[in-house]
């Protein structure tokens, strides 16, 4: 079992931040998800099959859903057609194992050939988006479940030095603002995005990072537009944002009743070991407007 980082953010407290909402809705049924995030799949450093190990574990938990936090491949940014296909069908076949749906989100190592290193066109149909598109579908969406809606987010684009940042673009505002009219002011509402949009991993571990990078934190971790995001949101239920890109477990609770989630990493430290967390993954169990969190180690240890 592993403990969370927690902060209140409403004056900063360090409390315990399990939650409970007296004002549950009783006709939301009840429910498990898997959050896994950060897999790095590659066919090095023995990486497949330590994922097989966490998918035969998942699949022994009973969940309703797995639930990807982005940087399912490791990585496409660079381009090499061969090398990024290869990688994306060995994801695909991997998942298969999975007893449940999979839902996925984009990560920074899914855009392919931005760097301009790579020698990749923008016009190149597999650009940036392109090739998860190609494989996965859409790199935004939602879905209901048991009387939730679950909202995937792409926090991701590019600057003019194709370097990647977090930015989410006008047609995904109109389209979460338009996804959201037709959701129920009480609907317990869960989103998925892989750079984080709160994170106190700086300054917890400040003394990993050169003084640039600790406080405050580095506006590559942290999504510039969070404030419009919350004001879209501020009429909702939204109980859990989850997020990955940091590979460390965080829970920072605001105003007692959105939670959001650093889900740590399957991954551990890119298949290097431990830096901050085991290897592992979440299992979220929602209870109708209330949920719980546990971390699970799946038993993986670096050959």
């Amino acid at each position: 079992m592993y403990r969370f980082i927690c902060f209140f953010l409403a004056g900063f407290f360090i409390v315990s931040c399990h939650p409970q909402n007296k004002n549950s809705d009783e006709q939301l049924s009840d429910f498990s998800f898997i959050f896994m995030t950060d897999i790095h799949l590659k066919p090095e450093s023995k990486a497949p099959e330590a994922f097989m190990m966490a998918i035969d574990t998942a699949n022994k938990l009973n969940a309703d859903f797995v639930l990807t936090g982005g940087d399912l491949v490791y990585d496409v940014l660079r381009g090499n057609l061969p090398r990024a296909d290869s990688l994306f069908q060995l994801y695909l076949e991997s998942i298969k194992a999975f007893n449940m749906p999979v839902y996925n989100t984009i990560g920074n190592h899914e855009l392919y050939g931005i760097y301009q290193e790579g020698g990749i066109s923008p016009s190149d149909p597999d650009f940036k988006y392109g090739m998860f598109q190609r494989y996965l579908g859409d790199t935004y969406y939602s879905f209901d479940h048991k009387g939730w809606h679950f909202i995937v987010l792409n926090t991701l684009n590019i600057n003019e030095d194709r370097r990647y940042i977090n930015a989410i673009d006008d047609d995904q505002i109109a389209w979460l603002k338009d996804d959201l009219s037709k959701v129920g002011h009480e609907t317990p509402i869960a989103v998925s995005m892989h750079l984080p949009m709160f994170t106190v991993f700086y300054a917890v571990y400040e003394e990993h990072f050169p003084p640039r990078q600790s406080a405050p934190p580095t506006p590559q971790d942290i999504v510039p537009l969070r404030q419009e995001i919350l004001r879209i949101f501020k009429n909702h239920n939204l109980r859990i944002v989850l997020q990955g890109h940091l590979h460390c477990l965080e829970d920072i609770c605001v105003n007692g009743k959105t939670h959001f989630i650093t889900g740590g990493a399957v991954s551990g430290y890119s298949w290097k070991g431990v830096r901050f967390v085991e290897e592992g993954f979440l299992l979220i169990k929602v209870k109708g407007n209330d949920f719980s969190c546990e971390y699970i180690d799946y038993g993986w240890d670096v050959p």
